[in-house]
Parts: structure tokens; sequence; C-alpha cells
């Protein structure tokens, strides 16, 4: 298997300034939130880790360290601190511009591959022998990929013993671990408490909202079923861009979105590896550094799963700053940058959902495609149990569409075998948009397909696979918006390794201009 060397530059995580351990101390004197997620540092005096912004007293220099994931500051026997929570922030954007090994192994964990397949099954995804995936993800990041997926197990307990009352053995099993004593001597190693006391010092608020910051209290919802949750976000967060773009595009059946511009509520069905799950995430206020969400899980196993697909949704990880900071410099997107900071470039909650939208969305309209895709909906689609509001499917699998006639549809021959050819290619592994897919063996491989163009395969890889460096020349509502922005497609090689968004600011201005 090929491996992409795209490396980030500068611009590529923000971390152009934060080099070296003095630099990165000096962003924790500061408690710099921009880098929450980018770093860790550990206290030798207190055997404590924190994100750069925890509110204690900065410790002196001598007495800090730094590592480059929570699972590392772990591995050196830290506990994480009851303050500022460090295994809640967002994930580093590194791991979503970087193409190589260790970028793609780290989308990977983060979906739950691990936890589902074993660093086995890991390594057989990436094409790699899994002592290679131990070596460069220790030599890089200070942990094996064991090691990483522990950390996030770790957190999912976390989160389902303060806000579920699942016992703890319950809690154990569905978080992934393998044993109720793995679980206990995990959760005490972390945490330093055992999960009982853990449990008892949420239930009392022990920490306060800036030590719980990705868990919502139930009763003050006023909705006591699900998993309700605080995703965080880095940086101002457009909020009004991204719950717009999915509100066009949502699909009867699957999605539906609730309430005003300002206060709407997304609401979409998930497919999921031990069952399916309904997902609900509230537009609300921009400047509180989360988004409000509940899921709905048949079986709680598929719970960091779900959080993950959804954070890709909505984008969750970006860095905005690297972001405004590049495009910003940009003649002609300057004034679109300005006029919507913390603009996000939306992925997908099911990337063979969204290759299958790709198709239907060719040469024709948003609402068009939108009106497409709710009949396959309604007549290949999975139904749920129970219909939760308008929800009654889950998209259908990419298996039941490769030999369906599709005659529902009423397309033109040459897209409906299109479509059956990229359902066929998906389901038997000829195309891959798993997380941690190389990106341009799946690009080469789409093209390979009948009926699949740049355009295609493009949007696919921007949105299935999280693609942040993807320009869409031949789209038309990218023309419309380059005319705008007084730009033509030759000027989009200004803006690697940020197109995507450069890209949305496009669509954006269009959406503006039209109402």
């Amino acid at each position: 298997m090929s491996e992409s060397r795209q490396s980030p530059g500068p611009d590529a995580a923000h971390t152009g300034g934060v080099t070296s351990d003095d630099s990165r101390y000096e962003a924790v004197r500061s408690r710099d939130a921009r880098f929450d997620g980018v770093f860790f540092l550990g206290v030798r005096t207190t055997g404590i880790y924190c994100r750069p912004s925890c509110p204690a007293v900065t410790p002196k220099r001598e007495n800090v360290r730094f590592f480059p994931t929570a699972a590392a500051a772990q591995g050196a026997g830290f506990r994480a601190c009851r303050r500022c929570r460090p295994d809640a922030v967002p994930g580093s954007a590194e791991w979503n511009v970087r193409a190589d090994l260790v970028g793609r192994a780290m989308r990977m964990i983060s979906d739950g591959v691990v936890d589902r397949e074993g660093v086995a099954g890991l390594a057989r995804r990436l094409g790699y022998s899994a002592r290679q995936v131990q070596r460069q993800l220790t030599a890089e990041l200070g942990a094996g990929p064991v090691a990483l997926a522990r950390a996030q197990r770790a957190h999912t307990a976390r989160v389902l013993l303060q806000t579920t009352s699942l016992s703890v053995t319950e809690v154990a099993f569905a978080s992934g671990f393998a044993s109720v004593r793995q679980f206990n001597d995990t959760v005490r190693e972390i945490y330093a408490r055992t999960p009982s006391e853990l449990r008892a010092a949420s239930a009392r608020g022990g920490h306060g909202r800036a030590g719980r910051p990705e868990v919502r209290d139930a009763a003050a919802s006023g909705d006591v079923g699900g998993v309700p949750l605080r995703l965080a976000h880095r940086g101002p967060y457009a909020a009004g861009q991204v719950f717009g773009f999915l509100e066009r595009r949502a699909v009867p059946g699957v999605e539906e979105v609730l309430g005003t511009p300002g206060s709407r509520r997304y609401r979409r069905t998930l497919n999921l590896p031990y069952g399916t799950g309904i997902a609900e995430v509230d537009e609300g206020p921009a400047a509180d550094g989360w988004l409000s969400c509940r899921l709905h899980l048949a079986d709680l196993r598929d719970l960091t799963t779900a959080v993950q697909r959804v954070r890709r949704l909505f984008d969750l990880d970006a860095d905005p700053y690297a972001v405004t900071e590049h495009l910003g410099r940009d003649r002609a997107l300057a004034p679109l940058v300005a006029r919507t900071p913390g603009l996000r470039s939306p992925g997908a909650a099911d990337a063979h959902e969204l290759a299958v939208r790709a198709v239907l969305g060719q040469q024709v309209s948003v609402r068009a495609a939108r009106t497409l895709t709710a009949r396959l909906v309604a007549a290949r689609g999975k139904p749920l149990a129970v219909p939760d509001g308008t929800l009654t499917h889950v998209f259908p699998d990419a298996d039941a569409l490769a030999d369906a006639p599709l005659d529902e549809l009423g397309m033109p021959d040459s897209r409906r075998r299109t479509l059956r050819a990229v359902a066929a290619a998906l389901a038997d592994g000829t195309v891959v948009l798993d997380p941690g897919a190389d990106r341009e063996e799946t690009e080469r491989a789409l093209l390979a397909l009948p009926g699949v163009g740049p355009w295609t395969a493009g949007y696919m890889r921007m949105r299935a696979l999280g693609d942040p460096d993807v320009f869409l020349p031949g789209d038309v509502g990218v023309r419309h918006g380059l005319a705008l922005a007084g730009a033509d497609a030759g000027h989009a090689a200004r803006w690697r390794p940020w197109r995507s968004y450069a890209l949305h600011h496009l669509w954006f201005a269009t959406t503006l201009r039209d109402g």
C-alpha cells in the first residue's frame, strides 16, 4: 500500500510557534486554549497532567514535562487533572491534516477499530505489520495503539459513570474493557478514584462546569433518555453555517432539523457496529466552546464510535485559528473569512451513506438530490424498530444497493449503474472509506468506477474522509463564489492546505447572496 507523505506545515495545526518545550511553556503560562489537545503537560510535583488552559496555578518550568497525547502522559504515570479534565479536549487537528501512517492510525483508533478488531485489525487496515504500527506510534506519540485506545476507553467510562445509572459492570463492558478488574484498575490509575467514587463526585457536582466540559445534566435538559454530552471544540464555531448546511441537505426519514436559526436541533439515525442509534445536536450559543448532544443507542458499546462520527460530521476537531490565519491573508478570501469566523467543513456520520448521496447529487440541485435520496431511503432503508419523530429508517447498506434495480429513483440508467457500481465497490472493499483510509488510493479507486468523475470523487474525499484540502472547481456554487470573491480557480492553489474551508467560504457566500 502506498503512503502519502503529506506532513503539516507551520499553519497545519496552529503549532508554528510551539515547536520547543519553552514555547509550549509560554502557551501554558498564558492558559492558551488554542493548544488544548495539541499537547499536554505533566507536573512532576503533583503527578497530574493537564491541558494547556488549565486554570490551576502555573507550575514552575523545571517541574513540567510535555506530552503529545493524553495516553503518553498516562503511560508516564501521570493522573488526569480533576479540574481541567484534559481527557475531554478536542482532538488534535493534526490528525485530520496528516495523510501518513500516524495520522491515519489516530483516526482509526478514535473510531474504535482497536477495541473491535485489536492491533492486528488496525495494522491490517493500514497495510502495515502490527510491529511497524506499534513502533511508529510509540516513537512519535509516546504511546502505542493499545495505550491510545485504553485512554479513550477510560474517557468513555467516565462519561457513562457520570451520565447514566448503569451498574459499574455494565459501564465496564460498554466502554470496551475486557474485564471489570481491568476497568477498575484503569479508572483508579487515570483518575485516582474508584468508579464509585468518580460517580459520587459527579453526583455532588464537585468539579463544576469547567471540570466536566463534556457532560450535560440530564435532569436540567428535560430529557431523561440517552447519554447527554458536551462535545468540545476549540475556538470560534460558525454554528449557523454548519446547521444551515445540514438543514438544506437533511434527508427525510434519516435526518431532521427542528427549530429556527440560532436554536436549531439536528437529529439523525446512525448505523453503528453493534446496533442503531439516534444523535441529537443543538445549535446553541456559539461562544460556549461545546455543542450540546444526546445519543440514544441500542448498544452502549457504540458510544465511542457514535461520538467520533458526530464529531466528524460537525468538524469539531478543526483548528479555526490556523485556517483563519492562512486564508485570512488572501486578498480574495479575507472579507469572507472575517464575516464567518470559525467556519467548518462538515464531514459525514456514515461514509458509505455519503458516497451514495454524492452520486445522487451528480448534476442536480441540492433540493433534487435530497428528494432522490428520500425515495431511496423509503424504498431501501432499514426501518427503525420504533420510529422517533420523523426519523423512521437507517440508511440502506451498500450491499443492499449493489444489485438493486433502483427503479423507484426515476433516474437515467447510466446514473443507476453508477450508483450500483459505487455500492458494489464499497461492499467488496474495492473502495475503502474508513476514517484512516489512504485518501490518494481511495480517490484513484473511485475515479476508476463508471460514472464517477472528479467532482464526485472530490466531494467524497472532502466529506467522507474528512480531507481539509479538497477543491471542486467544476462545482456551480464554487464558480459563483469565485466570481463574488473576484478570483478564479487557479487562485485556489494559494489556499493549501485548507482548500476545503475555502470552498465552504465560497459556498456560504453564495448562500448569503441568494438569501
